[in-house]
């Protein structure tokens, strides 16, 4: 199995190219830019847990990480309901 490392970077990758298929929209943009960005917050407070100072800073670290994760399953799951004919990708990314 890839290294957790390796598989957030993906991720962040993949939301990135799936937002990049949506159409430009004020009203889609919101959505876009948030899960760019929380997409791309797993990987790099991942990578910052990595570097914890003791084992409470690794834990606040991974909670921070599990929290970004949400909050792009959450994107993904408003647009597989508004974005029918996207539906399969964002399925795709939220599995």
């Amino acid at each position: 199995m890839r290294e957790l490392k390796d598989r957030t970077k993906q991720f962040a990758i993949d939301c990135w190219r799936f937002c990049s298929s949506i159409p430009n929209s004020r009203e889609y943009n919101a959505y876009v830019n948030q899960l760019i960005r929380s997409s791309s917050s797993v990987g790099a407070n991942y990578r910052s847990a990595q570097r914890a100072k003791s084992s409470a800073d690794f834990i606040n670290k991974l909670k921070i990480v599990e929290e970004e994760a949400d909050e792009s399953m959450y994107f993904l799951e408003l647009f597989i309901e508004i974005l029918e004919n996207k539906a399969d990708q964002a399925k795709k990314l939220h599995s």
